[in-house]
């Protein structure tokens, strides 16, 4: 079956694969991804996809490149799992898990109708409702860390409201999703934001606030554009908007108190988990004062069949990352045979030849691998998870600092995730205003195609990051110490 393998032991007497040989060459490492890849866009265009069946995509795509290892098949598995230990990925779940539990409790505790409640009090009309929708979701977006969230909360209420408020019904969604992109975008809890930080080396809160100037840039023109566009006929029905009006209250706005602490504690150079944690604490008490029950926070009890159950927004919070934490972990498996088979290295050399050692030219390789991948894998920080050994490669090589690089890698992962008609986000999107028209008949609703073309916050982003990448506006490099640098190193020898 083998033919060669190398192999060390490691400290507790395991061996440590340092290469892997495949049949056909380095090339056929890419099995296991590229099967992955082609599973998720079929999914995508049936209209399938779910986190569930990515994660399976993967263990096939896994187990199809096993049968093309030309080393034991013992080296491959172990390879696998040293793929999976990495403390990038453990690094990733566990920030998962408490933001997602955060998330959910600001969500439990009703600031999403809080915040909903600031727009009805307003009064605002069309296009300035729309304008206001963007700030809201934007605002919530990076409070929660959670784009989809977003979509799924504001699509549900704000955009109803809207379009009896005079709002184009196009303009409105897009402007929820464009909230979404800003707050997965920024928020030190977002997920892609971790993903971005942790892979590529860095520190969360450096990253936010080395990406801050690149989010405003998108965001102020977007504002405009959704202010100007976003009105629409209305349906002007005072009935209509009482309901809605009857299911939000201002109470859940004491919730921004622990949003703007995590904020606080996170920039200000606090470990994130220690960030989160105040906030969770600081989350469950002040909910007392919204009138929410510990059911809600949490909630154990046996259910049908004497079978236990725990249900709450600290479960929750958790449980919903599940899935993308196994995949993350299979993913990172995936690439790390790419390392030991030498294909990360092929493509490496290729790529030198092309850029010719000009910074620029790297950046714009990463921003084409990165938004390559996007097209293919519809889930956001999948797509990112991906792309950052290639992202961390490349960047290395040019000595581009990791706040860089992890700009690069979610900027553009950010965006392309609610822009594709076929992506996560905009299918989310989609699904919830399917959903709410069978509550309210004079709801329209917008396809997947309608919509991409003025998600202007997405758009933005990916044109003010190639601005950056050609202009060199924010490009960093990492001297001896890691630190910021300017000019290129090798430039002061």
């Amino acid at each position: 079956m083998a033919q060669s393998n190398s192999t060390v032991d490691d400290a507790v007497g395991q061996k440590e694969i340092t290469r892997l040989e495949f049949r056909g060459g380095p090339f056929m490492a890419t099995i296991p991804l590229v099967f992955f890849i082609v599973w998720a866009i079929t999914l995508s265009v049936k209209g399938l996809v779910t986190e569930e069946a990515l994660v399976l995509g993967m263990v096939i795509g896994i187990g199809i490149g096993l049968l093309f290892t030309k080393s034991k098949w013992s080296d491959y598995a172990q390879a696998l799992f040293s793929g999976m230990a990495q403390p990038i990925g453990v690094v990733a779940v566990i920030a998962w898990f408490w933001a997602g539990m955060f998330a959910n409790l600001l969500s439990a505790g009703g600031l999403v109708d809080g915040l909903i409640w600031v727009g009805f009090q307003t009064g605002l009309t069309g296009g300035l409702y729309v304008g206001l929708t963007f700030l809201l979701a934007a605002m919530f977006s990076t409070a929660v860390g959670t784009g989809y969230g977003t979509v799924a909360a504001f699509g549900t209420l704000m955009y109803p409201a809207g379009i009896v408020l005079g709002a184009d019904p196009v303009m409105l969604l897009a402007a929820i999703l464009s909230g979404a992109v800003f707050g997965d975008n920024l928020a030190p809890v977002s997920d892609t934001t971790i993903v971005s930080a942790t892979t590529q080396e860095a520190d969360v809160p450096g990253v936010v606030r080395s990406r801050f100037k690149y989010s405003i840039a998108a965001a102020v023109p977007s504002l405009i554009l959704f202010v100007i566009f976003g009105g629409g006929s209305g349906i002007g029905s005072e009935d209509v908007i009482a309901r809605l009006s009857e299911q939000v209250s201002p109470e859940g706005l004491i919730l921004l108190i622990p949003f703007a602490l995590v904020i606080y504690l996170a920039l200000s150079g606090h470990h994130l988990l220690t960030s989160l944690t105040w906030g969770i604490l600081a989350s469950i008490v002040l909910m007392f004062f919204t009138g929410t029950s510990m059911s809600e926070v949490i909630n154990i009890y046996m259910g049908e069949g004497e079978s236990p159950v725990i249900e709450g927004a600290l479960m929750a919070g958790i449980g919903g990352y599940f899935n993308m934490a196994i995949l993350i972990l299979f993913i990172l498996a995936a690439a790390h045979l790419l390392e030991l088979a030498g294909t990360m290295d092929v493509i490496k050399s290729f790529f030198m030849k092309q850029i010719k050692n000009v910074a620029r030219r790297a950046e714009f390789v990463i921003y084409g691998i990165v938004a390559l991948l996007n097209s293919f894998i519809t889930i956001n920080t999948a797509a990112g998870i991906a792309a950052a050994p290639f992202v961390s490669k490349l960047g290395k090589e040019y000595k581009l600092h990791p706040y860089r690089r992890a700009n690069l890698l979610d900027t553009v992962t950010s965006s392309l995730g609610y822009i594709f008609p076929w992506s996560g986000g905009v299918l989310l999107a989609w699904a919830t205003i399917q959903a709410v028209a069978k509550n309210y008949d004079f709801v329209n609703v917008v396809s997947p195609t309608a919509v991409f073309p003025f998600v202007f916050q997405g758009w933005g982003l990916l044109i003010v990051m190639l601005i950056a990448v050609i202009t060199g506006w924010g490009r960093r490099y990492s001297g001896e110490k890691g630190e910021e640098l300017k000019e290129h190193p090798d430039a002061k020898k």
